[in-house]
């Protein structure tokens, strides 16, 4: 069958005479008979092609439920030298031109040794397993493949990220004038918010004695203008966040010419919150040194301990030194459809938020949001291009969300958590998040009362941070090497997995918990496989390395 033969029923309008005729893929029926595809064309997904996709796809499906079902623990276990060779094996150049055999090929590099986040006993990472729904929308999206930049290429998908940045913003409480836009993840979500925080900070010293931006022929009217002398102001800026937040904090601050030194580590209290009595003391020595503060970033749910800031604290402290509240709720924006809600007071005064639904709405990376409170602050990074998006549409308000976002093409990520509300609903999911910071609380009355282990502090979301201790009074150094070892002998079992972090200069092991078939059992199951791993490195120690215990 030619894929290039005409359809039996065209769909397009009536043709007139002399006019170029349309040339079209035939549609497959059921009856059509399913051969391979035996050029580049014939892969494209198309109405003459659909059968086949169909096919592959469920295959795939297959597979992945088939192996899933099948996992008894969350990894094999195989070491990077042991699976590099398996990688490096396969020749590129030479397609197998069968899709059963690429996912057979598959199989041997990727699947079989995956790490499964849905297993009970993944306890690493800000991980989550995903909801159904969720992979349904990943499925229609991905095939469909709008790019949500601007209208003409994405249609309803426009309207339907638009809708759920209207629903969270309710959510937070952002008032009436707030905006957003989906991004990549709570890193990309933090730079925009960093590069917001910074034009308005330029804006309003700029502009401080009533002098309007100089007027040059180049001035982009909708932000700061372009030639805008900014020399005396970027060096002067500071952002000040808890000792204990977020890297990609640093990391914006390089990327937007500012340095990581431009960040100001905020002391925390004994429960991993940002002290605000230190907060105001660094806001009154930035003012006396001649700093300015463009923006205090609270946390909630830093990765570590899963602690929150005191948001309306802080919120006061910003709204007295006119400082850009952000709040990077990546981690804990779960709450804001949870029994728990009031963990997040005071979120709603922020300036912007930080959400990643990734996390805590159980939905399949990339899924994330940034969203303000003032939805004229995105027009720092609106540019107009003749060719995507010219200043004519904002005009005829035709919604481009390239007008607010530092992507241009854009997934249509939205589509997933589309799905799951309008599917299982907020309260079902928000119920999720609830079960696994309920497992944590009771991990943590388990660990502290464990003798073998110390517990840093009890966590406000379901993050635990602890370390293993050996008898009598141990060397900290040898403590160290214990943990590490544990950690690394569970990851190399497959039989479980944790992280890891340093807290005070020391080693500790790190339980994040965002799966909710995750048991008691099963943490007290992994706490034990923790002590024999760290009791078979200590009894393989020499007598000189014990002798300080």
């Amino acid at each position: 069958m030619s894929l290039l033969a005409h359809s039996a029923e065209d769909p397009s309008p009536a043709r007139t005479p002399g006019a170029t005729h349309r040339v079209t893929h035939t549609a497959e029926t059921e009856d059509t008979p399913v051969t391979e595809p035996a050029d580049g064309r014939s892969y494209l997904l198309n109405n003459g092609t659909a059968r086949h996709y169909r096919r592959a796809v469920t295959e795939g499906v297959d597979r992945v439920g088939a192996r899933i079902a099948a996992t008894q623990r969350p990894f094999t276990g195989v070491s990077v030298d042991g699976l590099t060779p398996t990688v490096a094996g396969i020749d590129l150049d030479a397609p197998l031109h069968d899709p059963a055999a690429a996912l057979d090929e598959l199989e041997d590099v990727y699947l079989r040794d995956a790490v499964y986040f849905h297993h009970p006993r993944y306890l690493a990472h800000l991980n989550c397993p995903v909801v159904i729904p969720a992979l349904v929308g990943e499925a229609v999206l991905t095939a469909v493949n709008s790019s949500l930049d601007t209208w003409d290429q994405s249609a309803g998908g426009t309207l339907i990220e638009r809708r759920l940045i209207d629903w969270t913003a309710r959510r937070i409480g952002l008032g009436e004038q707030a905006d957003g836009i989906f991004t990549s993840g709570g890193t990309q979500s933090n730079l925009q918010a960093m590069l917001l925080a910074r034009d308005e900070a330029c804006r309003r010293e700029l502009t401080r004695d009533g002098a309007p931006f100089p007027k040059l022929p180049t001035a982009f009217e909708q932000g700061i203008p372009h030639g805008t002398d900014r020399s005396d102001v970027l060096p002067r800026l500071r952002i000040l966040a808890s000792e204990v937040s977020h890297f990609s904090i640093q990391k914006a601050a390089t990327l937007l010419g500012l340095g990581a030194e431009a960040v100001l580590p905020v002391p925390v209290d004994a429960t991993k919150r940002m002290r605000t009595d230190e907060l105001a003391a660094e806001l009154e020595r930035c003012h006396r040194d001649g700093l300015i503060p463009m923006a205090v970033v609270a946390t909630a749910g830093t990765t570590d301990f899963g602690s929150i800031d005191p948001l309306p604290e802080i919120a006061d402290l910003c709204a007295r030194h006119g400082v850009w509240m952000h709040v990077d709720a990546a981690y804990g924006c779960g709450l804001l459809i949870s029994r728990r809600r009031e963990l997040l007071s005071g979120i709603e005064h922020a300036d912007s938020v930080t959400v990643d639904y990734h996390k805590s709405f159980f939905q399949p990376v990339s899924s994330s949001a940034l969203l303000v409170r003032d939805h004229t602050t995105l027009r720092h990074v609106t540019y107009h291009a003749d060719y995507l998006n010219p200043r004519r549409m904002a005009e005829k308000r035709i919604p481009n969300q390239v007008d607010k976002s530092i992507q241009t093409t854009r997934r249509f990520d939205a589509l997933k958590l589309w799905l799951t509300l309008r599917t299982m609903g907020a309260d079902a999911l928000g119920g999720l998040f609830d079960e696994v910071i309920d497992r944590a609380a009771d991990a943590w009355k388990l660990l502290h009362g464990d003798p073998r282990f110390d517990v840093v502090t009890e966590p406000q979301l379901s993050t635990l941070v602890f370390r293993y201790v050996p008898g009598g009074d141990p060397d900290p150094q040898l403590s160290d090497r214990v943990n590490l070892h544990a950690r690394e002998a569970l990851f190399a079992s497959g039989d479980a997995i944790v992280a890891g972090t340093v807290v005070d200069g020391r080693h500790y092991l790190k339980f994040t918990l965002l799966n909710p078939e995750t048991t008691l059992e099963d943490i007290a199951t992994v706490l034990d496989l923790i002590a024999e791993h760290a009791g078979t490195y200590l009894a393989e120690q020499p007598e000189p390395a014990l002798s300080a215990r």
